[in-house]
């Protein structure tokens, strides 16, 4: 079971690497101020806690949905 937990964990870890750089991409943001709006995001306690397997869906459309569905972290940057 050890090794599955690492697993787990690698994969999400990627998971939120890429989200990350995803949203860098699209929004035309520094790294750090996408990471601070991913782990300000109701997305990032979703993929942490495994909620409804989210973690296992494409981070090009979880960051997709995260902009469109957390559209205040956004605004705070300014």
């Amino acid at each position: 079971m050890r090794n599955k937990e690492n697993i787990d964990f690698i994969y999400k870890q990627n998971l939120e690497e890429s989200i990350i750089e995803y949203l860098a991409r699209e929004k035309n943001l520094e790294l750090r101020h996408a990471m601070d709006i991913y782990y300000r995001s109701r997305l990032a306690k979703q993929i942490e806690q495994g909620t409804y397997g989210i973690e296992n869906m494409d981070y090009k459309y979880l960051a997709q949905d995260l902009i469109e569905n957390e559209p205040e972290l956004f605004s705070k940057l300014n």
